[in-house]
């Protein structure tokens, strides 16, 4: 029998192991239970409710993949109406652990394929994801692999995997860069021919053995005729490693300040015991106290702000024109997917706001819900209508903060929407066209609400 779970804090878990969830949604996740879930969300379905075929032939730009737009519009519409949002979310998690940006790549379909692969194996087996990602075209070309010769390595892989990728500056020497370094000599890819006139061409793995340093190499205290598998497997079962990643699950999931050590511990050694299974150190990190505790303690990144407001109210469930405009609010926020600003990602938590983005975060949330035409934007309505046959000024700004989160404001915000609402008093559904004064009313106020600092937190 499922446990009793209430709403908020269902909703939490949707903002944090997908995009959010409108209430009829959360409202089906409580009748299911928190653990069952959890497990759902942990076991993806092969379904991922996507009509990609629809897709492709209505969005022709998505179907050839030329560039990063229609990549990222393609993103941002799995994200809004995928199955499986845990997929989604956790391939963003590897995205920016593993920032790799097609300003450099120049190939769309391969920056796609790289974030098709984190989906894959995004709950998987740690050292699988490293040794994908150490195949991966898109990373090769990134950390100028393809430029790492027997005799000339070339350290710029080597290093980022130690450093930002698996185990944080500290865990290991120059002398362990440079023998990891030579260990993927011959990890390059087969064909790498200009963009134009053919176009995004697909790009595949290739392991030159005679370009291969097969000589002694000695790495973290181990020493052998290593090639890139051994030093996967080495950097996999290392203690630092089940702490990195401990560190960024929780700073990904649960809050932007620092890992309390008891948190860092229980899900290092749920890594370790596992045998680095993702998805079992996910299990342990969103059934815990200290992830069912964290509520509003992450700022939203615009990702995040762009797909669950379109999910919140009902937009671009099937395609239509203007999704890669939509796809831009993102980019215009701070956060353009496909293309971080550097190999360690992007600057998270308050680093998302400053004045300009703001203003963009807000300026979109406030068009979205303040349409009236939008489908989630009139459910709320409806909702709000069938509670009372008298709307209070009070009842008018608690529902509709029920219905976009819930969310909790700071007693002096929630009392300045009050008397802004007091201004035009009670809404009476008794009288002749008070539906339409009540959807004025509410569409003023979620556009309000979108403004507030606790909007912006997940």
């Amino acid at each position: 029998m499922s446990e009793s779970v209430d709403i908020p804090l269902m909703a939490h878990l949707m903002r944090r192991a997908g995009f959010g969830a409108r209430r009829d949604e959360l409202e089906n996740y409580c009748g299911l239970g928190y653990a069952e879930t959890v497990e759902w969300l942990l076991h993806p379905s092969e379904d991922n409710g996507l009509d990609e075929d629809i897709v492709t032939r209505y969005y022709i730009d998505i179907d050839d993949l030329r560039n990063a737009d229609p990549t990222n519009a393609w993103w941002l519409y799995r994200m809004v109406n995928t199955n499986n949002p845990l997929e989604e979310k956790m391939a963003l998690f590897w995205h920016g652990l593993f920032a790799t940006a097609y300003e450099k790549v120049e190939n769309g379909r391969a920056t796609a394929e790289q974030i098709d692969m984190f989906r894959r194996h995004c709950l998987g087996n740690f050292r699988t994801i490293l040794l994908e990602l150490s195949r991966d075209p898109a990373m090769i070309i990134w950390l100028d692999n393809n430029t790492n010769h027997k005799g000339a390595p070339n350290e710029n892989y080597g290093r980022e995997l130690l450093e930002l990728f698996a185990m944080g500056v500290g865990n290991y020497t120059e002398e362990d860069v440079k023998d990891c370094a030579r260990a993927f000599t011959g990890w390059t890819i087969a064909n790498f021919n200009a963009r134009y006139p053919w176009g995004p061409f697909p790009m595949e793995f290739e392991y030159r053995p005679e370009d291969h340093d097969d000589d002694d190499k000695t790495f973290l205290g181990e020493t052998g005729r290593f090639n890139g598998e051994d030093i996967i497997d080495i950097v996999s079962r290392h203690p630092a490693t089940g702490r990195f990643i401990a560190e960024k699950l929780y700073h990904f999931f649960v809050s932007d300040d620092p890992a309390p050590e008891s948190a860092v511990t229980q899900l290092s050694q749920e890594y370790m015991n596992s045998n680095y299974d993702i998805r079992s150190v996910m299990r342990v990190l969103l059934n815990s106290d200290f992830f069912k505790q964290a509520l509003y303690e992450k700022v939203k990144s615009p990702a995040e702000v762009v797909a669950s407001i379109v999910r919140l109210v009902g937009d671009y469930q099937e395609p239509k024109p203007g999704l890669i405009d939509v796809a831009y609010e993102s980019k215009y926020m701070g956060q353009e997917l496909l293309n971080p600003p550097t190999v360690e990602g992007w600057h998270t938590g308050k680093e998302w706001i400053d004045s300009g983005s703001l203003v963009g975060r807000v300026n979109f949330a406030s068009d979205q819900l303040g349409d009236l035409q939008q489908k989630g934007v009139q459910d709320i309505i409806e909702r709000i209508s069938k509670q009372s046959d008298r709307i209070s000024p009070d009842h008018l700004v608690d529902s509709c903060l029920d219905l976009v989160g819930p969310l909790v404001l700071e007693d002096k915000t929630r009392k300045t929407l009050v008397e802004k609402a007091r201004v035009l008093g009670d809404v009476d559904l008794a009288l002749d066209g008070s539906m339409a004064g009540l959807e004025a009313r509410v569409s003023e106020m979620l556009q309000l609400i979108v403004a507030t600092r606790e909007f912006q937190f997940a």
